[in-house]
Parts: structure tokens; sequence; C-alpha cells
């Protein structure tokens, strides 16, 4: 496969895109399943078409770009598994393309091929929660496109005034996935270090960066809910954490082998430095820097997975390049790659289709949406679940802001605070549940706090399921 992409000729782009389209046929034909966190931003999307505004009327931590275009898909689509999964493959295609035409045009390889191209398609597909929108895929995005924007400063030996498109562009990725913001350091540092940036250059890059979240700051001043963005939004990434949800033999499994060949690429350099120029050099610096800021985006991930990672396969690429291009043996790092291929194949399918019977990794279990234990009859209507399982709205709508128990911990776990339970009151009396899920055990609680509540539900036949008194 190596030998097939070594050639430079515009047909290989198609060559990757069909690439790309073969690996992801076969769930086309089995539709995967549904993961609490898609479920999550398919209900987003639906509440902001319905008119309540993200962070105020929705109470959860999906950073403010990523839930418009949820919304748009659920405008144009509603509720569409395939649709997130087709989206997330433009945007893969876009990525691809771009990837591989930096790295060529800009000569940052010592040969031109399409190799870049071709290991980013593989390591597009570490696990099958990667195939779907997710907000790092789209943040991931952005940060391409900073980078391009970067390379293009040191191509030209001197930075210009499109500095201001990296701040930018990382200030959009942030947006689509806040922990990104940390990337700003990134090009702070590579703007420093490797292009000839003036002061003024280094603040139109800042500038870049903070007008759009002035901007985001200034629409919830004045809809009154900056406190209600500070919470939901900012301070969430510190606070937020859904362990339940992550699964470490899956995420394991599907960065061994991208995290080995990068680190075999990053050790290939020291035995091959005089094969490349300064310009190229400095490239490599950079990734290690886009790595290492990566990295420190780990502690603020609110679960683990390895869509969660997605930001880390240009430098896992970018490094694994160097090591088949440095390789003395041709045959052997063709031999290397199929061999890797195929094993990276295997635990992709793995997960959906269980390939290996007995074998449980890649199954993505606590991130799956299970069936819900509800009664065949509820459906179609307006609850409230008490929890990090969402399973109950895959045939529900939800009621009051508390989306994200990360967040709804803050009233609903504050019962002891009389301010707290007012505002719980309050939300239950303009979006009131049909039914209440409580998977935490505290409604009784709350009951016990605001009676006029109580006067309202009643328990069901299942346990802690509470039917407000006037549904049907």
């Amino acid at each position: 496969m190596l030998s097939f992409f070594r050639s430079y000729a515009p047909y290989q782009y198609i060559s990757l895109i069909v690439l790309l389209g073969l690996i992801r046929l076969p769930f086309l034909l089995n539709p995967l399943p549904m993961l609490i966190p898609e479920l999550n931003w398919m209900l987003v999307g639906e509440q902001m078409n319905q008119g309540y505004m993200l962070y105020r009327d929705i109470w959860d931590s999906v950073s403010p770009l990523s839930a418009i275009i949820y919304r748009l898909i659920d405008t144009l689509f509603g509720r569409s598994q395939f649709i997130y999964h087709a989206a997330a493959t433009v945007v893969s295609v876009f990525q691809i393309m771009y990837f591989n035409y930096v790295m060529n045009v800009n000569d940052i390889y010592p040969d031109r091929n399409f190799w870049p191209g071709l290991v980013y398609t593989l390591f597009l597909n570490l696990s099958f929660d990667c195939t779907t929108l997710s907000p790092v895929l789209i943040s991931t995005t952005f940060l391409l496109l900073a980078f391009g924007t970067l390379v293009k400063q040191m191509v030209r030996q001197g930075a210009t005034d499109e500095v201001f498109e990296i701040g930018f562009y990382i200030s959009l990725a942030a947006l689509s996935y806040l922990p990104s913001a940390l990337f700003i350091l990134w090009a702070a540092i590579s703007l420093l270090l490797y292009t000839g940036a003036t002061f003024r250059q280094h603040s139109l890059s800042l500038f870049g960066f903070f007008f759009p979240f002035l901007l985001l700051l200034l629409y919830y001043y004045l809809n009154n809910g900056l406190d209600d963005l500070n919470r939901n939004l900012i301070a969430s990434v510190f606070r937020v954490r859904q362990y339940g949800l992550s699964d470490f033999r899956t995420l394991f499994a599907s960065l061994f082998i991208p995290l080995s060949l990068s680190v075999l690429g990053f050790l290939s350099l020291f035995q091959a430095r005089g094969r490349y120029v300064n310009f190229q050099q400095r490239c490599q610096q950079i990734m290690m820097l886009w790595f290492l800021t990566n990295v420190l985006t780990i502690v603020l991930m609110p679960y683990l997975a390895p869509m969660q990672f997605l930001s880390f396969i240009p430098a896992m690429a970018f490094f694994t390049v160097h090591y088949f291009t440095n390789a003395r043996k041709h045959w052997l790092a063709e031999l290397t790659f199929t061999g890797f291929f195929l094993v990276m194949l295997v635990i992709f399918y793995q997960g959906a289709f269980q390939l290996l019977p007995g074998l449980n990794f890649g199954t993505l279990s606590n991130l799956q949406v299970k069936p819900s234990e509800l009664p065949d009859n509820i459906q179609n209507r307006k609850i409230l679940v008490i929890g990090d399982d969402l399973s109950a709205y895959r045939y529900n709508r939800p009621a009051t802001p508390y989306l994200n128990w990360g967040l709804a911990k803050y009233d609903l776990r504050n019962l002891d605070n009389y301010d707290a339970v007012i505002d719980v009151y309050d939300h239950f009396r303009r979006d009131p549940p049909e039914y209440i899920i409580d998977q935490q055990n505290i409604i009784d609680k709350l009951f016990q706090r605001a009676p006029a509540l109580a006067e309202q539900y009643q328990k069901t036949g299942n346990t802690g399921v509470y039917r407000r008194v006037d549904s049907r």
C-alpha cells in the first residue's frame, strides 16, 4: 500500500477517499450502536430548535459552535445518527486532503507523496466512536487550518498580518471544543521561536483568538445568561467529569499502535537529521509542541474515549510518516505498515461487530445507549433523567434545563440550600416533566423540601420512576 501511494499524482486524492469509504462501508450495512454523547448532542440541537437557550435553558457543557452545528442538523434532519456519521466522513475527507496538501506543497518531508494522507486516513479510524461528528473532530479541523497558516508564515521567512487567522482558527476550535483553547499557547510559542513575528503581529494573533470569545460574552450578557455561560461552559471544563463513560481498555488498544509508530518516527529523526533542511526541522519541533499541548488537554477531558483523542492524529500521523520515510528497507516498511493496518482495522471493527468472540475490548459498552427499562407506553414524552445514563431520552424529550447530570448537581445535590430549592421548583414550574427517572435517589429529598412538587408526582411500579399526576 505504501508503494501505491508513493506516487504524487492528483488522482491519489480520489484513492484516499475511496479507501476511507471502504473502511467505513460496513457501518452503512450494519448501523453502529448509538452512543450516549451522540444522543446528548442530538438533544442539545433539538432543544435549541425549540427556542431554548444553550447554558441558560439547557444545562450542558457542549461548546457553542458545535451546538450550532447540531442545531442545524436537527433543523434539516432531526435525530439522525446516519447524518452524524455522514457529516463526520465529509469532515474527515477534508482533514485528510488538507493535511496531505499542506505537507506536500510546503515540502515538509524530503519527498512528495501521499503517505501523509494515507496514515491520516488510517488513524482517523482508531475506534468506531471516531466515525461520528464529535466536537473534537470539528475542533481538529480548525486546528489544522491554524497549522497550515502557521507553516505559510515560516515559508515566507517572516510573519505577516495573516497571523490574525491563526488566533481566529484556534478560537473557532475552542468554541467547538473548549480544551482546544490551550493551542493558543502552542501558536504563541511557535510564532515566538520559529517566525520573525513582531509584537504587533503577536497582538494580532491574540486579538484573533479573543475576538470571537468577546462576541460570545456580549451575546450572553445581553441575554442575561453570563453566569450560566460561566458555570455550564467555562467552569465545567475543570469540574465536570463523567468517569462512568470512560473505557480504558479500548482507549489503550486503539492508541497503542499510532502512539508507538509516532514515537518510533520521532526517534528516527535523530538518525536522519542530515536529510532535513532547517525549515523541515522547525516543522518537526512545532509538531512536537502540538503533541505536548494535546497532552495538557487530557486533564480537561470530561471522559476518556478514543474520539476524545482525535486532535492527537495530526501529530501522530506527522511523525509516523517520518518513520516510514526513514526506513532503510522499503520491503520491511511495506510489510510493517500492512501488518499495523490490518491490526488497526481488526480493533476498529471489533468494537462494533465483535469479530473475535470472547474479547470485550473495543465495545465501549459504558458509552453506548442501553435499552431503556421504561415501559413501552412512555415514548415521546417530556421526561427528566437524574443521572449520567441518558438512554431514556432516546424516544423521549428532555424537560427542565437539567440535561447534563454533572451540571445539574449544582442544584439537585444542593437541596439543603434554600436558593437551590427555589431554582429547582422554578425550573419544574416552567417546564414540568411528565415522568422523572431518578437514578441518584434524590427525589424523596426534593419532595421533602418542595411539598408542592410532591403533590404533583406519584411513584409508578418501576423503581425510581415518578409520574406527573395529570399525565396519561
